[in-house]
């Protein structure tokens, strides 16, 4: 309770940050886009302001702790880049319980990413490294990934926006199937079977590890079953456009 009061200032600040991000984006930055897609690049837009700077602030904070073990006490830095994310998704949460309610996927993935979050900074206030870790991974693409979202959004009405996005999707896919296809899954190895030998006397309650480990596991099939369609798909459609060529 206590590590939650003396965080309470800095999550408001945080909140609104992110709040400011996505106002102007519906309002100053895609003011003139379409109402449909308007909201989908407001979220966008407060991605890339969390995403690759998560990646740079997570890093940071891990390297600055000699200290740094999946159970080991949360630092001073890790906490303030726990809370960073933890403002970011509850935007974003709000965002698609407003915007888009029925999409059940993100909101859960959005819920079960908060507990991940919430329970390591506020609950435990351990494991941080694992936990940024897994931040690491899951932004890397992140930069890339809203590119090609925001490239995909208008690629049908504007000309260079389906030049950005058959230019951005093989590398993408590319990317994001070898970190969340193959450097994930081995991280999530690792911490798994830290936590299963036992190593840490238990200093981290099972059933927190396990819910960890639980949300972490579907949060990458998820996304491989995502970017498997996405390889189908694309495949789909370069087959028809040589198809077409050779007519």
């Amino acid at each position: 309770m206590e590590t939650l009061i003396k965080s309470l200032p800095d999550l408001p600040i945080l909140f609104a940050f992110f709040l400011t991000i996505y106002l102007a984006a519906h309002f100053l930055v895609f003011r003139n886009w379409s109402p449909k897609i308007r909201p989908e690049a407001a979220s966008c837009l407060i991605s890339i302001f969390h995403g690759t700077p998560a990646v740079f602030l997570a890093t940071h904070a891990l390297f600055t702790n000699p200290n740094r073990g999946f159970s080991s006490l949360n630092t001073k830095t890790e906490a303030s880049v726990l809370d960073y994310s933890i403002s970011y998704f509850l935007m974003d949460l709000i965002h698609y319980l407003i915007f888009s309610p029925s999409d059940i996927l993100f909101i859960g993935h959005h819920l079960a990413t908060l507990f991940v979050f919430v329970t390591c900074r506020y609950l435990v206030a351990r494991g941080a490294y694992a936990v940024l870790m897994l931040l690491i991974l899951a932004e890397v693409t992140s930069a890339c990934q809203n590119a090609w979202t925001l490239a995909n959004a208008r690629r049908i009405d504007v000309e260079f926006a389906a030049k950005v996005y058959d230019f951005l999707s093989l590398p993408f896919y590319a990317f994001y199937s070898v970190v969340r296809g193959i450097l994930g899954p081995y991280f999530v190895y690792q911490m798994g079977a830290f936590f299963i030998s036992g190593v840490d006397g238990g200093i981290i309650p099972k059933w927190i590890w396990v819910s960890w480990l639980f949300v972490v596991v579907i949060a990458i099939s998820v996304s491989i079953l995502w970017v498997t369609n996405l390889w189908v798909q694309l495949y789909r459609e370069r087959s028809a456009k040589l198809e077409k060529k050779s007519t």
